[in-house]
């Protein structure tokens, strides 16, 4: 599965107070919903793993979605 970014996305992620809280530009928000669409369409237990090493901001928390049964 491709994982593409819109030039100057900003995405990031935070847990406060168990809240999971996903704070994101439009380039950001067009990019996670053309990869969960993507996500969509793989088998089950397929899953995209963001964290600050590869897309999230700085400071944010790890995210992993997965596609279910």
């Amino acid at each position: 599965m491709d994982i593409e970014w819109k030039d100057g996305f900003m995405v990031k992620v935070s847990v406060e107070e168990n809240t999971v809280v996903i704070s994101a530009n439009r380039e950001g928000l067009l990019s996670l919903a053309s990869q969960l669409t993507a996500l969509a369409n793989e088998s089950a237990g397929s899953h995209i793993h963001y964290d600050e090493y590869n897309s999230l901001e700085n400071n944010s928390s790890e995210m992993i979605i997965e596609k279910s049964e």
